[in-house]
């Protein structure tokens, strides 16, 4: 392997030229802004990520909601027990097909959408970016998710 190639081995493998290390500590950040403001919520990052379906569409079956958050039903069943036990889901049977267990929001879920409003622009002001920019990056940030599912 001459020089040239060896430096470019090389340099590939430094930590600060991994995308995956870049959108990792990425997403530790963004979680951790996320964490007072949903703190004030009682909801973990997670269990937002269920109120913010279920605000979108009540009624979601389990296997919707990990469809929709990339999340198995061995992470989704445990995080959706807490939220039932918190007051704000509801879970049963759907009559039609009963061996889908559908989700649904108490009232108490459904009030805390009206506290969940002042979320967002908490996280933005924390991100220092315009929203353009962020719409872009998520964009991108998309595209890049589509196409490695599409490679894996």
């Amino acid at each position: 392997m001459n020089p040239d190639a060896a430096q470019l081995a090389a340099d590939a493998l430094r930590l600060d030229r991994q995308l995956c290390f870049a959108l990792y500590s990425t997403s530790l950040a963004m979680t951790k802004a996320y964490r007072p403001l949903l703190a004030d919520l009682g909801l973990t990052y997670p269990q937002y990520l269920v109120m913010l379906l279920l605000w979108e569409r009540d009624g979601l079956g389990v296997g919707e909601l990990g469809e929709r958050l990339f999340l198995d039903s061995a992470t989704l069943t445990p995080l959706l027990k807490r939220l039932e036990g918190a007051g704000l889901i509801a879970r049963s049977r759907d009559p039609a097909d009963e061996r889908r267990v559908l989700v649904g929001l108490t009232a108490a879920g459904q009030a805390l959408r009206t506290r969940a409003g002042a979320v967002p622009a908490g996280v933005l002001a924390a991100s220092g970016c315009g929203m353009d920019e962020l719409l872009s990056l998520k964009t991108q940030l998309e595209a890049l998710r589509t196409q490695l599912q599409r490679a894996g």
